[in-house]
């Protein structure tokens, strides 16, 4: 199983000015630990689970090019872009030069979104639902277009670049890996299988209610079997799809933290992504770099 950690919650309490430290500090140690991914969780204002809405929270994109430079080895990703935020032709640029910078470690982590709060607050689109998962689709498309280094015209039904020139293109090859957040099974899993290379759903305790969706391991059972469905309707391998989940939660212990890990292993993911439900601490960067070496044996 390969573990990666997330920063999304930047409330370290000795203000604005150390948030940069406390951000390296994270990135340097994570990278020496072996932690496969760091992830920018891409919202504007604080979400819920983390807390207020008024609580401090970085850009994403200009988080990742911090961490990048920061680190060898760690790769890098946005967890995850809503599709409406940015014109997908200038996302997929950024995207591509944080590649060819970073010597091909990011992730292109995408989604429908969901926070419409937030993008009335700092005067972003956010049309509705049917038509952020036609533009999802679209944006899809135009990926796999302009990093197979195709700059004919694309018109979609959302979408209209007249030249979607990409150079220089990504390090990695065929493309940077595509994530797809989102749990929607009859739009957003069918996504993943036939245009994704990962999936990514969230880790909700058993019988909580989120979004309408009942937490525990019988739902997530239930929506890799949905996705298993679309891959078969699709004609892609049920194997070639990375199974990702987002788990936060205030760890108490390395043996207890690898135990939660490894059940979610035997649901059926291969790559859990850990947020504390707190800004992230020495103690807890020891905890999860202690885990790594047996968590990454529990899938061989």
């Amino acid at each position: 199983m390969r573990l990666s950690i997330s920063i999304g919650n930047n409330s370290w309490t000795d203000g604005p000015a150390t948030i940069g430290d406390h951000v390296s500090k994270v990135a340097r140690t994570a990278d020496q630990a072996g932690v496969d991914t760091l992830w920018a969780m891409d919202h504007l204002l604080q979400i819920p689970i983390n807390g207020p809405a008024t609580d401090p929270l970085l850009e994403a994109y200009a988080l990742l090019g911090f961490v990048a430079g920061h680190t060898e080895n760690l790769r890098i990703g946005a967890l995850v872009t809503g599709v409406p935020y940015r014109h997908p032709g200038l996302l997929l640029k950024t995207l591509t030069s944080l590649d060819v910078l970073s010597h091909g470690r990011v992730w292109f982590g995408i989604g429908a979104s969901w926070h419409e709060e937030e993008a009335r607050d700092f005067g972003l689109p956010f049309p509705p639902r049917t038509e952020r998962s036609e533009l999802l689709e679209e944006t899809l498309q135009l990926a796999h277009q302009m990093w197979a280094g195709d700059d004919k015209p694309f018109h979609g039904k959302h979408l209209h670049l007249e030249h979607p020139f990409n150079n220089p293109n990504s390090v990695q090859r065929p493309h940077p890996p595509i994530l797809i957040g989102g749990s929607g099974e009859q739009r957003t899993l069918r996504l993943v299988a036939q245009y994704a290379d990962a999936c990514n759903l969230f880790d909700v305790p058993e019988g909580v209610v989120v979004a309408g969706i009942v937490g525990g391991h019988a739902t997530l059972r239930h929506k890799l079997e949905v996705l298993r469905g679309h891959c078969e309707d699709v004609g892609r391998p049920y194997d070639d799809i990375e199974k990702t989940i987002v788990s936060t939660f205030a760890p108490v212990g390395a043996s207890e933290t690898f135990d939660h890990f490894a059940a979610l292993a035997e649901v059926g993911f291969d790559h859990v992504i850990f947020e504390p439900s707190y800004p992230w601490d020495d103690a807890t960067l020891d905890l999860i770099a202690a885990i790594i070496p047996d968590l990454a044996r529990v899938l061989r």
